[in-house]
């Protein structure tokens, strides 16, 4: 799981414009990093200008997703992950990067941008560092995982008393043959007694 893009972006109009990203681009060679984020850029940019006001969507492309949320002021925030990344986690972390921006950065300060104008926003890199593991950054997916973990504790008890069922089953059954030649040997335990009875 691994995220590789975080950026916003200014969707109100064509075409739209990066206001400010983050980009983690470490798994690939040195060579090929500058072509990738352009094509990150690129793709995002056009993912912005599809997603509607108010609309949050998953686009697949090749082995990435790309996670959109497009705000109704007129920004959008775009996660560009791997497709195992959780996509309830992506939505999470770009509503709160959005939020945080939107507080930090009125209308005014963005809407009149052009390309390479954006507005620096520090705390990208923070959260593409953060959210690189999805059980550790986020709360819902921790205690997933320990109902996980707790659920498989569970089986591999009832499991273990199923099997002591089992084995008692089997000593309620020799009890029950033990029952029967208890009561055989009593009854002529009985009989032999009854003929050597003292007075």
């Amino acid at each position: 799981m691994k995220l590789l893009y975080i950026g916003i972006l200014r969707n109100e109009d064509k075409p739209a414009v990066e206001l400010c990203a983050e980009r983690d681009l470490s798994s690939y060679s040195r060579f090929t990093r500058g072509s990738v984020g352009e094509f990150m850029s690129l793709f995002c940019k056009t993912v912005a200008e599809r997603t509607r006001p108010g609309q949050r969507q998953d686009v697949e492309e090749q082995s990435y997703t790309f996670h959109a949320y497009a705000r109704t002021e007129g920004v959008a925030g775009i996660i560009i992950s791997d497709q195992e990344y959780p996509a309830l986690v992506a939505h999470q972390l770009l509503s709160k990067v959005l939020d945080e921006f939107l507080a930090r950065y009125p209308r005014s300060a963005w809407s009149g941008s052009k390309v390479g104008e954006g507005c620096p926003f520090p705390q990208l890199k923070e959260y593409i560092v953060k959210y690189q593991d999805p059980h550790a950054a986020d709360s819902i997916m921790k205690i997933q995982e320990e109902l996980d973990e707790t659920k498989i504790v569970l089986h591999k008890t009832i499991e273990s008393v199923l099997e002591r069922g089992e084995k008692i089953d089997s000593l309620v059954a020799k009890s029950d043959g033990l029952s029967a030649q208890s009561k055989m040997f009593y009854t002529q335990a009985k009989k032999q007694n009854s003929c050597c009875t003292v007075m």
